[in-house]
């Protein structure tokens, strides 16, 4: 009697076409297992980062949660939820074909296969975005490519999750929870900074959660529901309305300069989720950021492509173009959603046009512009975009990339 075989889709790859372990369906860090969840939340993250490949019976590839499992090379397959059901005990996930055999499925080991990826030269001063401090090893472990990659871009609730920290919870549990948080930040960061190589650093993407992860990571503090997070109360928008978080991030800064002194200049900030230049321009004095302090924009909206122009007059020192947020917003198809998968497309023109812009109007002010890039839609952007300063990837992909460098 042969296995039976339930058929998904790849939403990220791995570094193996085959794939096998036990299933855990307990949400809880099992190492080596196959974890099996109806969906990817931050409340799974201790066991994605424990897990050899994830099942899940929704979301998309860009999803936030997915993005992690995209930079530790963890495969992610979604089937459909009436097959998530019959996942347990032993089950071998074949990549290649996007399926999943129930029971054992002999050698997974094989081989990976290859892909074709332009040369990194193409990369120009290549962003790897990670999730965690081993990224950064990982990384700079590549072999000589690893010196192409001039920087790191790392979420804050990245760190949070890495160090079981409830973000909401401290913001609001007065003065002392504050001053605790920016310190617990500035722990997590040193760690970062001290495997930096020399001409490196680390762009903090300052926190920005949405209500429905917030809520998810949150015990105590109230998190007001949404009907849609992903157009709510988050980003540049939320970090002008905190009283709070201006305090925790001077704590977080001070702490790192009396621990690194000149290194800590090593960490640079970037706003998140903003629409135009006055937000922008609101955001320094609000935290009380003094100028040396290098503050970058992350142009992820419409609205921001188009004030792309604006943003860089109104200090910006560098700009990161996100496009997985980018497409959901020029294409109204949400990026976590799999109902609405075939339009949420990377190459449409539309995209392209908004990229393309961003790159140009950066250009001609003379900030540098990065912008994020699946693996897979690499060499398409570019063959077709204007060169931006470097491009960012997710750090499987971009190790992939790395190792494919001759040596000498």
């Amino acid at each position: 009697m042969t296995d039976r075989r339930i058929r998904g889709v790849l939403l990220t790859p791995g570094t193996k076409p085959v794939v096998g372990g036990p299933c855990n369906r307990t949400g809880k860090p099992l190492e080596g297992s196959i974890l099996v969840a109806p969906s990817l939340s931050p409340k799974l993250y201790d066991a994605i980062m424990a897990a050899r490949a994830v099942i899940c019976s929704s979301g998309g590839s860009t999803g936030h949660m997915q993005s992690i499992c995209r930079a530790k090379s963890i495969p992610v397959l979604r089937v459909d939820p009436a097959d998530l059901d019959k996942l347990f005990g032993e089950v071998t996930l074949d990549l290649q074909t996007q399926s999943i055999t129930l029971g054992s499925g002999g050698n997974t080991e094989t081989e990976p296969t290859t892909t074709s990826m332009p040369s990194p030269d193409q990369l120009g001063s290549a962003c790897a975005v990670i999730a965690d401090f081993q990224d950064i090893r990982t990384v700079n472990s590549s072999g000589p490519g690893a010196a192409r990659v001039e920087s790191f871009f790392l979420r804050e609730e990245f760190l949070c999750l890495a160090a079981a920290l409830s973000p909401i919870d401290s913001l609001h549990g007065g003065a002392a929870a504050v001053d605790a948080y920016g310190r617990a930040i500035a722990d997590q960061l040193q760690t970062y900074v001290e495997l930096l190589l020399p001409g490196q650093r680390l762009i903090l993407r300052m926190l920005d959660l949405r209500s429905d992860d917030a809520a998810r990571m949150t015990a105590q503090a109230p998190v007001h529901p949404e009907p849609n997070p992903d157009m709510g109360l988050h980003g540049t928008r939320w970090l002008l309305r905190s009283a709070s978080y201006p305090r925790a991030l001077h704590v977080m800064l001070e702490t790192l300069h009396a621990r690194l002194g000149a290194e800590a200049g090593r960490v640079s900030l970037s706003a998140p989720f903003l629409n135009d230049a006055e937000e922008f321009a609101k955001l320094r004095p609000h935290l009380g950021l003094p100028a040396e302090i290098p503050l970058s924009a992350f142009i992820e909206t419409p609205a921001a492509v188009h004030a792309t122009s604006a943003i860089c007059a109104a200090g910006a020192d560098e700009l990161f173009v996100g496009t997985k947020d980018l497409v959901q917003f020029y294409l109204a198809a949400d990026r976590s959603n799999h109902l609405v998968a075939e339009s949420y497309r990377t190459r449409h023109p539309a995209v392209l046009d908004g990229l393309g812009k961003a790159i140009e109007d950066a250009r001609k002010a003379r900030t540098p512009a990065r912008v994020f890039s699946l693996g897979a839609d690499l060499e398409y952007y570019i063959e077709r975009l204007p060169t931006p300063t470097g491009y960012m990837m997710c750090v499987g992909e971009l190790q992939r990339l790395l190792q494919a460098l001759p040596v000498g």
